[in-house]
């Protein structure tokens, strides 16, 4: 069994490059840009790099903390430790950087994450490295040729339009606070800010009673 994650929005309680763009005046563009990607009106690659280029010149230092800094989401400790204990295997597939995913991979115990990475010359924000790109999936069927995961035991959990093509690699689709492109096209629709109630989902698709009780 697989549980296959987006991370801002779903794992993580918060958006990092527009908390970024706070720094430096610049969350208006920021969030125009992050929107359209997200509701699939621009290509999502070209606005990464938009948005990077927007942000250049910004410390290591600052990008850091402010990926320190985001919230985990509420239920998604619970959610993902009652998983790892019934035998899941957890995977996040993320537009996001491995400056923020790599504590969010110790935290939550997740066997494997996928991100794209900021480069830093100098000490300073210089640009992009794109291993995750809008076809979510690419980088999911990796994980799940090696774990030879059937379709039928997969899960994706996801909020934008750029994640719509981890519901054709899943069994079940599941929307979390989520666009309205991506609740029309989910099996299962969550709006409740709580992770932890993936777990009553999960146990009413596959009949098993996995508990969130402690």
């Amino acid at each position: 069994m697989l549980a296959i994650f987006d991370v801002e929005g779903v794992l993580f309680d918060a958006e990092y490059l527009p908390l970024l763009a706070e720094k430096v005046n610049k969350e208006k563009e920021i969030w125009e840009i992050t929107k359209k990607g997200i509701e699939g009106v621009i290509n999502w690659e070209e606005g990464l790099k938009k948005r990077i280029e927007l942000l250049r010149g910004l410390s290591y230092e600052t990008c850091k903390e402010v990926a320190d800094s985001l919230p985990i989401m509420t239920g998604a400790r619970e959610a993902c430790g009652i998983l790892k204990s019934a035998g899941w295997k957890l995977l996040a597939v993320s537009g996001g950087f491995t400056i923020m995913t790599e504590r969010l991979q110790k935290e939550l115990n997740l066997d494997h994450v996928f991100s794209n990475e900021l480069i830093f010359k100098n000490g300073k924000l210089d640009g992009v490295k794109i291993h995750v790109d809008s076809d979510k999936s690419r980088s999911a069927k990796i994980k799940i040729k090696e774990w030879d995961e059937k379709k039928e035991n997969i899960i994706a959990v996801v909020d934008g339009a750029n994640d719509l093509k981890l519901f054709d690699i899943c069994g079940l689709g599941v929307a979390y606070r989520a666009q309205d492109i991506v609740k029309d096209k989910a099996d299962v629709t969550l709006d409740e800010k709580d992770l932890s109630k993936l777990i009553d989902v999960i146990n009413h698709h596959y009949k098993l009673e996995l508990s969130t009780v402690a």
